[in-house]
């Protein structure tokens, strides 16, 4: 049965960070993987054997920024840059907010349910290893949704 999703929860976490490290393991960068919930409060992290320590804030902030504003971290990168709207937004919310990619929220029937953020790489790398997660809790819930279709159309 398809679950009506209000937040992520552990198991979602889990099943994200094993897509993002998999990702990961393609650049063969050890990585900082967090995933929070739709109160931006950390649900699970993984910190990859010889990821870099200065990394491990850089995956969480950028996980909770993606949260708090309810956007990508690098779409906020551009808007935060001097002369532009949300110049300065990085020194929010007693100075938390990440502004560089790498930071996804996880939106679900217009409703952010959490979001994830990775750090060690470059920016482009980052993104990937996020999005690996994101694209992870896409197919499962679209799994979940194709399975109801069917035991529905078979109780037909």
């Amino acid at each position: 049965m398809t679950r009506l999703i209000t937040t992520l929860t552990l198991d979602d976490a889990k099943l994200m960070l094993s897509a993002a490290e998999a990702k990961a393991a393609e650049f063969a960068i050890a990585y900082n993987i967090a995933v929070v919930d739709a109160g931006g409060h950390l649900i699970a992290f993984v910190r990859q054997d010889d990821a870099l320590i200065g990394s491990i804030d850089l995956a969480i902030k950028k996980a909770v920024t993606a949260r708090l504003f309810d956007k990508k971290t690098d779409y906020l990168a551009k808007l935060a840059q001097p002369g532009e709207p949300l110049f300065g937004i990085h020194q929010s919310n007693d100075g938390n907010v990440i502004i560089f990619g790498g930071g996804l929220p996880v939106v679900r029937g217009g409703r952010l349910i959490g979001a994830v953020g990775a750090s060690a790489g470059s920016v482009e790398q980052d993104i990937a290893v996020a999005q690996a997660g994101v694209c992870a809790m896409d197919a499962q819930l679209e799994q979940e949704r194709q399975s109801d279709t069917s035991r529905r159309e078979q109780g037909r």
